[in-house]
């Protein structure tokens, strides 16, 4: 059996999507491999959405050359949303034998076999339809407490910034019976919990089942089992999947709810299609809902023609709001984009850096506040495993989606625990087990 060894980058689509490739390259007679050193396919599956996760590629593709170069016999792939983005300058640098875009994963073995020397494989073409609803992943988490479900593909938003939908095609849902046949199946075998992935899992539907009644079913398979999801777009999170977070208690009262700027004139710009109002009201929504939820958010500074005034209104919306964590990042023109072919990215680099610093700077202050909020309070945690800091401890998070790090206390991973929090920093909750 040829061995198998694959990267991942990026986002947690990206994660499942890895998980796909091992069920379909298993299947063909692949044996997974954890060294790169014993792999006879080298493969990485690859984020575009910023210039440096592509930079970080190519570097690892050099790597890669290294392992042909010693040993031979060794093929190397890249998958995944650069694939599809730089397929012609990933097959010109002579580097790589293979190249597969994320709706061809079920064509890699016959792309993999076809391989000859001075005659690299390509498959990018993008799909209207698939889902990949008929494979069963191969789990990658050790740990076997967290699975990821994708539970449709593509995006149709078309935010000016962004590269997703020219890389991930067009949006598409799964059936909500294979969705319920999967959670169930990772139940069974002993998994506590699952989340629920989509570019935006908001504009789920298949025939009449929207994504709250889809979170609704998922919930329904045990009480035993937690349901996350991500990621919520603002324009489309509706008070019918709100309400549904409401009422049942092993939907962790967490949403990832992207706002990227404070400033009208900038969610214009970028198409998100909300307004700050908008943005504030939902957060609003939710707090009377569920004062209790965690909201995590995305912020770019230095979008293009950004002013002073725009960046004070996204600090003052992140102050407003009081967001629990913040992916937060400078502006990277993406080619291809709305932005790269309408805008000049004018907005220069120190000023860029600047803004991203006082972003970082107030998040920290505001985040810091939150988790001291959590003082005194007891949670019921999920068991992930030992702390990564310190072994002897364990580590897990909140239905709010906050780390506790707390005693072993003679627990496992997937056990679910009280904890009492004693502590903070910014980051992490410091606990004790209940009594």
């Amino acid at each position: 059996m040829k061995k198998l060894y694959i990267e991942t980058y990026g986002c947690q689509m990206n994660v499942a999507d890895t998980e796909v490739i091992f069920s379909i390259l298993l299947k063909a007679g692949y044996e997974r491999t954890l060294s790169m050193d014993e792999a006879d396919v080298i493969m990485a599956n690859t984020c575009s959405i910023r210039d440096n996760a592509e930079q970080r590629i190519w570097g690892r593709i050099r790597e890669f050359s290294v392992q042909k170069k010693r040993r031979g016999e060794v093929l190397v792939g890249i998958v995944g949303c650069m694939a599809e983005r730089l397929k012609e300058s990933l097959l010109k640098s002579g580097e790589v034998d293979f190249v597969a875009g994320p709706d061809a994963y079920r064509h890699l073995p016959e792309l993999i076999a076809a391989v000859r020397p001075d005659s690299p494989q390509i498959d990018v073409l993008l799909s209207r339809d698939e889902t990949y609803a008929d494979i069963n992943p191969v789990r990658t988490d050790t740990n076997g407490v967290s699975a990821f479900i994708s539970i449709m593909r593509g995006c149709n938003n078309v935010c000016s910034y962004c590269v997703v939908p020219y890389t991930r095609g067009v949006e598409r849902s799964r059936d909500p019976k294979t969705i319920v046949r999967e959670a169930c199946d990772v139940f069974s075998r002993g998994y506590k919990e699952v989340t629920l992935l989509g570019q935006n899992v908001d504009s789920y539907r298949y025939g009449d089942v929207s994504f709250a009644d889809l979170l609704a079913m998922v919930a329904d398979v045990s009480p035993e089992l937690r349901v996350r999801f991500a990621t919520s777009h603002p324009k489309d999170i509706s008070d019918e999947l709100i309400a549904v977070m409401a009422s049942r208690e092993n939907i962790c009262r967490h949403i990832h709810l992207p706002v990227q700027s404070g400033s009208d004139r900038m969610l214009e710009k970028m198409r998100r299609r909300y307004t700050r109002e908008w943005y504030l009201e939902r957060v609003a929504a939710i707090r009377r809902a569920m004062p209790d939820c965690g909201l995590t958010t995305d912020v770019i500074a230095g979008f293009c023609s950004e002013t002073e005034e725009d960046h004070a209104d996204t600090l003052s919306l992140m102050d407003e709001v009081g967001f629990d964590w913040a992916f937060m990042f400078a502006y990277s023109e993406r080619p291809g984009t709305l932005a790269a072919r309408k805008y000049p990215d004018d907005v220069p680099p120190e000023v860029k850096t600047r803004r991203l610093n006082e972003i970082i700077e107030l998040q920290g202050r505001k985040g810091l506040e939150s988790y001291r909020h959590e003082i005194g309070r007891t949670h019921r945690v999920l068991v992930e495993g030992p702390s990564k800091r310190d072994p002897s401890q364990l580590c897990g998070r909140t239905g709010s989606n906050k780390m506790c790090v707390f005693p072993a206390g003679g627990h496992k991973c997937g056990d679910y625990v009280d904890v009492v929090v004693r502590d903070c920093t910014s980051a992490t909750l410091i606990c004790e087990l209940t009594i």
